[in-house]
């Protein structure tokens, strides 16, 4: 491991230069968790300039195989020897395989990507598509999340994020997440112009795990009233839940399936839309009628071959079902036993975990406490009362103990 040792009075002048240079919200942010500085991560950990030593357990989802990863930086490694970004006209391979590996663990039916980088691009893609397709009305979750570019924006349901930038794209409704009744209602007044955009689980929200069935109800009226149907996985998909796919814990298909964070595998920034033959008709016929320069580069194309066939041939996604079931469960004892009835629930699934509290401000003040026992997690952008936990599938029994270890230290010292 080689960084570069920093002072106190280094760091402080990085909180300065970053305050003057790029965000002072950031830079506070910063300060509120102790003004130390990210240096070097491999696995699990991530190293500070400060000496420390951090399980991270946050990232928002995108560290499934932790940092680092071998396989996916021996891929990127050889890819930038080679040819990291290509001229977009001559054909490239890197693309190619990367599109098949992510086809190969798919929903059956889903044959088509188009790649890009972050995920609030693939939504745009996908609202794109579906306009192609003559619908026009979006309709998405209260409390959803897809991004903050102004057409993801136009579905992500939060006042917060969407007032300062108002109007955005008209025709849109919101409709609860989870009641299969009030999006039917939507639908039939908009029958074959909608395009419905769902979360498996709601990460931003709190982690909302909807009631049994309700995938299946989504896909059921899509089809009965002639709806898009764009499932976004983003944060769950590539065996963040314990399955593949939320998709497949309830065996739908939806045409657009979004796929983000840890296709990156933790190396290089890449997402990607999947999508049926039918759905992506509109853009098999004209490549040019949207496009992204870096859409499919090279060095990210590595890095998502890499990570598709790492969760493979580690078996990751079974591991995170089996991490899963035994860190609920035990996060949720010592919650139960430290915290009481500040603790209104503990749920979720496979890796992507979320206490939420009854108390106002003590999400926030677990989180601190939590990085001060040495565990990065994160808050949930949607839901100030929740703290959400997501963990890589590469923890060793004696991570897992150093968190449920730091868990106790944390919420013991939110009482004093």
């Amino acid at each position: 491991m080689t960084t570069t040792a920093m002072t106190a009075e280094d760091q402080r002048s990085l909180i300065t230069r970053c305050r003057k240079y790029l965000s002072k919200g950031r830079a506070s942010l910063g300060e509120m968790f102790g003004g130390d500085v990210e240096q070097f991560s491999s696995g699990a950990w991530l190293h500070t300039a400060g000496g420390r030593r951090i399980l991270n357990c946050g990232g928002y989802g995108v560290f499934l195989m932790g940092a680092r990863h071998p396989r996916v930086l021996a891929e990127v490694t050889r890819q930038l020897a080679a040819n990291p970004v290509a001229t977009r006209l001559l054909l490239e391979p890197e693309v190619v395989s990367a599109a098949e590996a992510l086809v190969s663990v798919v929903p059956d039916g889903l044959q088509k990507v188009h790649f890009a980088c972050g995920g609030a691009e693939a939504v745009e893609a996908a609202i794109k598509l579906a306009r192609a397709h003559g619908k026009r009305h979006l309709v998405s979750m209260e409390s959803g999340y897809h991004g903050k570019t102004m057409g993801a924006l136009s579905v992500t349901a939060k006042d917060t994020f969407q007032d300062p930038f108002l109007p955005l794209l008209p025709g849109v409704s919101r409709v609860p997440y989870g009641d299969a009744a009030g999006l039917e209602a939507v639908l039939e007044g908009h029958e074959g112009e909608a395009c419905v955009i769902v979360e498996p689980i709601q990460g931003e929200a709190g982690v909302i795990v909807p009631p049994e069935g309700y995938l299946r109800d989504v896909e059921r009226l899509c089809r009965r009233y002639g709806a898009f149907f764009v499932l976004d996985e983003i944060q769950t998909g590539l065996g963040r839940l314990g399955y593949w796919w939320g998709a497949d814990r309830e065996g739908v298909v939806p045409d657009v399936l979004l796929v983000g964070k840890g296709l990156s595998g933790g190396v290089v920034p890449v997402s990607a839309l999947v999508a049926s033959v039918e759905a992506f008709r509109p853009f098999d016929r004209d490549p040019f009628i949207h496009t992204s320069t870096f859409s499919g580069n090279p060095l990210a194309m590595a890095a998502a071959y890499g990570a598709i066939t790492t969760i493979r041939e580690e078996g990751l996604v079974e591991r995170a079902a089996d991490l899963g079931r035994v860190l609920i469960t035990e996060i949720e004892r010592i919650a139960r036993q430290v915290l009481g009835d500040r603790v209104r629930e503990v749920r979720g699934m496979g890796l992507l975990i979320g206490v939420e509290f009854t108390v106002p401000g003590l999400a926030g003040d677990l989180l601190l406490e939590l990085i001060g026992a040495g565990v990065l997690a994160n808050h949930s952008l949607n839901s100030s009362t929740v703290m959400r936990l997501t963990p890589p599938a590469v923890l060793t029994q004696d991570d897992v103990t150093f968190l449920l270890d730091a868990f106790e230290c944390a919420a013991r010292a939110v009482l004093k």
